[in-house]
């Protein structure tokens, strides 16, 4: 990566030839992003039409989303023409919108935009179409009512709508939240043609599986296809459950990442950025190896081809 930006700064910035100038693609694609009319939500409009309720959490998470999008639409919008202007001489051209140009003409994603954004590893073409994804999610939301199951890959925290659904069991069972712990059930089903939510959990889809495939077949984890790097996994009904009684055996204990680092730094509100959960996905492979010395409950045959979900991919 540090190669490719390195001889990316190398390029010429002044084309030759009958070509478009540097400046009219910036203009281009600025002008296309402005089009496409990112509009910050009323979220005083959304917290009257779904209020703070104690017993619907969702609510709250809701409205948080709405906020915390609204703080990148307002940045992304005000930076676009601030740097339209600067290209037809009306402001200066300051270093941030200098190297925010830069960004746009690589196809890369602007790092005022990255600082208030979600994390995300893709070009800038498609965080764009990404972030379009999003916020249709949110307005579909807003506009039919809580979904019956939930992208989870478009939550811009979706560790705080995990714990709102948490939340939500131990209220309505009047159970204190720290006995509760999550069960696992893959769907095999699509999840457009979910018209109803479980009565307890939540069901999430939009995953990808690297280094293994879900087989329907035999309802477990199996090899990857030849040349898959990664996998559409199924919808996943997250149970809660009070005193759950962990598996010891047929299971294995797989890592959810937003990105496909893999790696993250723990935030002020004590999560990681990158890191999401664990869930249990049902394995046929017997646990063996130096891993089953340790903790028997993971599988090593899936530890060894380093198994994980992806909420978002590169590309």
């Amino acid at each position: 990566t540090a190669m490719c930006d390195t001889l990316l700064s190398l390029q010429a910035k002044v084309s030759g030839g009958k070509g478009k100038s540097r400046d009219e693609i910036l203009a281009e694609t600025a002008k296309s992003i402005l089009d496409m009319a990112f509009k910050t939500f009323d979220v005083e409009a959304v917290v009257a039409q779904y209020p703070l309720v104690y017993t619907e959490s969702m609510n709250t998470v809701l409205t948080q989303e709405c906020k915390r999008f609204n703080g990148l639409i307002a940045v992304l919008n005000k930076s676009l023409q601030d740097l339209i202007k600067a290209l037809k001489g009306l402001v200066v051209m300051s270093e941030e919108l200098e190297a925010m140009a830069t960004s746009l003409f690589n196809n890369q994603v602007p790092s005022m935009w990255a600082e208030k954004a979600y994390p995300s590893l893709k070009p800038l073409s498609a965080w764009v179409a990404d972030l379009q994804e999003r916020i249709s999610f949110l307005k579909t939301w807003i506009s039919d009512g809580t979904p019956a199951a939930f992208w989870v890959s478009g939550f811009f925290f979706p560790q705080a709508f995990l714990t709102g659904t948490m939340q939500n069991y131990a209220r309505k069972y009047v159970i204190s939240i720290d006995t509760i712990s999550w069960g696992y059930e893959v769907v095999e089903i699509d999840p457009k043609s979910i018209e109803t939510k479980p009565e307890d959990g939540c069901y999430i889809y939009g995953l990808f599986l690297e280094g293994a495939r879900w087989n329907e077949g035999t309802h477990s984890l199996d090899e990857s296809r030849p040349k898959a790097l990664f996998e559409s996994f199924p919808v996943i009904w997250l149970k809660p459950e009070a005193e759950r009684a962990k598996p010891t055996e047929g299971i294995y204990i797989c890592p959810v990442y937003k990105t496909l680092t893999r790696a993250g730094t723990l935030s002020t509100t004590g999560h990681s950025t990158n890191f999401v959960l664990y869930v249990e996905l049902p394995s046929r492979e017997p646990c063996s190896g130096m891993y089953s010395q340790y903790v028997e409950t993971f599988s090593a045959h899936w530890i060894k081809r380093a198994v994980a979900l992806f909420c978002s991919l590169n590309y």
